[in-house]
């Protein structure tokens, strides 16, 4: 795994936790660090809909009933998860994508989803430097 110190986001930054309630990342420590034994690459913080979980479960990817073998105790609409950075891209392209946490979102994801899918889903949109240059400064 990679050491939380030296995970990196999408945007070049320190990767930031993705969510402690209920506890996820692949090695279960709130975070979307990924490494040789993630084959699936959970590296996509998402904050799940309604619809992305109805398609994982069609799809045979049940993200709602509680599995305590896996400590994994099911999610609910507006919960933050480390997804599979493939699945999140087969749900956006079938039309129920799940938002995104850029800072939170391991850039290992970058191998298999571009930056600007992710982007047009980010609950999280920082502020962009070069914008604020030319707007006049409030009164």
């Amino acid at each position: 795994m990679e050491p939380s110190g030296e995970a990196r986001n999408v945007l070049g930054g320190p990767l930031e936790p993705c969510g402690t309630d209920p506890m996820t990342g692949f090695t279960r420590d709130g975070s979307c660090r990924s490494g040789p034994a993630d084959a699936g690459s959970h590296t996509v913080c998402a904050v799940v809909s309604a619809e992305f979980l109805e398609l994982q479960r069609r799809l045979g990817n049940d993200l709602v009933t509680p599995r305590p073998e896996w400590d994994f105790p099911g999610l609910r609409p507006g919960d933050r998860w480390c997804v599979v950075a493939a699945r999140w891209l087969q749900a956006l392209e079938a039309g129920a994508p799940a938002g995104v946490v850029l800072a939170s979102t391991n850039a290992r994801a970058l191998e298999v989803v571009p930056l600007e899918a992710l982007r047009s889903q980010a609950v999280d949109v920082p502020d962009d430097p070069s914008s604020l240059g030319d707007q006049p400064p409030d009164r």
